[in-house]
């Protein structure tokens, strides 16, 4: 996705020529929400000497921000900060593997990350642009739908806004388990060959220790509610958006996506 990407940031933000090649190191960080956790952030400062804003990267489920860390030299744009987060539940972030207290709780984890960004780093939130893919992309656009934030613009890979269970009924299924038994969790299927054909990528995915499997229900059905809503509500969304869905995708389904991006306000 790097040359669509790039495509799409240098037309709401022209590239300046770079004061210094690409090769950056992140330095950890951690930010406080408003409940009081601490959660896990990686932060590639600009290159250049004349810094032109931030580009924070939002990760799938039940992987972490290592997992988006390529895309920092990949996306060739020194001028830029990169931030990238571990979510709540996952990678170095503290709480249970797949979980948050709801989804809205996760929504309001982003605002808290992005107001973060601006005001310790001093960024303008109009300079703050945003990627992200799959449940992350669903974090984003329920938070851009919701808070309305003044940024740049949001760029979402593939978003989840409906997982394929291959289980006849099985969203009704886990909302009468849940509802019988309060909150458990679910293993996802997905396997590194559903996400990418590169075969470094496949080869790191299968032996990182970092990524989990489980989602809690809660959580799970929180992201079909929330999604639910935010694609029949697109219209609302007036954040210049960049939407890239997957040819052949075995992990969500395509027409959601369709009918967010006719949906939206911009």
């Amino acid at each position: 996705i790097g040359p669509q990407l790039r495509f799409f940031m240098n037309m709401i933000s022209p590239p300046l020529e770079p004061s210094a090649k690409a090769g950056r190191t992140a330095a950890l960080r951690t930010f406080k929400t408003r409940d009081g956790s601490e959660l896990f952030f990686r932060h590639w400062p600009a290159l250049s000497a004349t810094p032109r804003g931030a580009i924070v990267l939002f990760h799938r489920g039940h992987e972490h921000s290592g997992r988006m860390a390529h895309l920092v030299d990949e996306l060739a744009m020194p001028e830029f900060a990169f931030y990238a987060w571990d979510a709540r539940g996952h990678g170095r972030s503290p709480g249970e593997r797949g979980d948050a207290p709801n989804f809205a709780t996760a929504v309001s984890d982003v605002d808290d990350f992005i107001k973060t960004i601006a005001t310790a780093d001093g960024i303008k939130s109009d300079d703050i642009s945003v990627v992200a893919q799959s449940v992350g992309a669903v974090l984003v656009s329920t938070w851009v739908h919701d808070y309305a934030p003044q940024i740049r613009a949001m760029v979402l890979a593939s978003p989840a806004f409906s997982v394929k269970l291959y289980v006849p009924f099985a969203r009704q299924g886990l909302a009468l388990q849940k509802a019988l038994r309060g909150n458990f969790f679910v293993n996802s299927y997905v396997k590194a060959r559903f996400l990418t054909h590169d075969a470094t990528r496949i080869a790191t995915y299968d032996s990182d220790p970092l990524i989990a499997r489980a989602i809690s229900v809660r959580m799970l059905l929180g992201l079909y509610e929330a999604a639910d809503r935010v694609v029949r509500d697109a219209q609302a969304i007036t954040v210049p958006t960049q939407l890239l869905i997957s040819g052949s995708d075995w992990v969500v389904h395509h027409k959601p996506q369709h009918d967010f991006f006719v949906n939206l306000g911009s």
